[in-house]
């Protein structure tokens, strides 16, 4: 299990690009959470298996016909808590 701390930068607010990552993270089987920062980019927690976790990242790397991640900066987090599903924060 890993858990990876995700800033993603480009076009990925207002173009359903939250909606896109969620619905990513249930394909995957990851928990954690996703929400737009007041910068403009994206920040998202995701937990799981680490092949799961790549296809994750290749995912978000894509995106949705709408969005463009310019950047997708990741960091993992050692002994992060545990999430039960994966949620939208507002």
């Amino acid at each position: 299990m890993k858990t990876l701390h995700i800033i993603v930068t480009g076009r990925v607010q207002g173009v359903g690009f939250r909606f896109y990552t969620q619905t990513s993270a249930a394909e995957n089987e990851l928990t954690g959470w996703v929400k737009n920062r007041e910068d403009g980019s994206v920040e998202i927690m995701a937990q799981g298996q680490s092949g799961h976790l790549e296809v994750f990242l290749n995912a978000l790397k894509k995106g949705n016909r709408y969005s463009k991640a310019e950047n997708v900066s990741v960091t993992e987090k050692r002994d992060s808590e545990r999430f039960a599903a994966f949620e939208i924060l507002y």
